[in-house]
């Protein structure tokens, strides 16, 4: 079963940008490993969000920005 999309395309637009810009600078900017490890976890569920169109946590908070 597929969820209903709740993320408008300006909001997932972001996430996909975001997402990525974060992935680069994890590989290319020197940080302690940690937070590298964060900021590619971080990135890349911004970019799976985005990409599928469904947040998790809007549906749980029974939010959505798509009209």
């Amino acid at each position: 079963m597929l969820s209903k999309k709740n993320m408008s395309d300006v909001d997932r637009f972001v996430r996909i940008i975001i997402g990525g810009a974060l992935m680069l600078i994890a590989t290319y900017v020197p940080m302690s490993a940690a937070l590298s490890a964060v900021c590619i976890v971080v990135g890349i569920v911004l970019m799976l969000t985005g990409l599928a169109g469904f947040c998790p946590l809007y549906a749980l908070l029974n939010i959505s920005t798509k009209k």
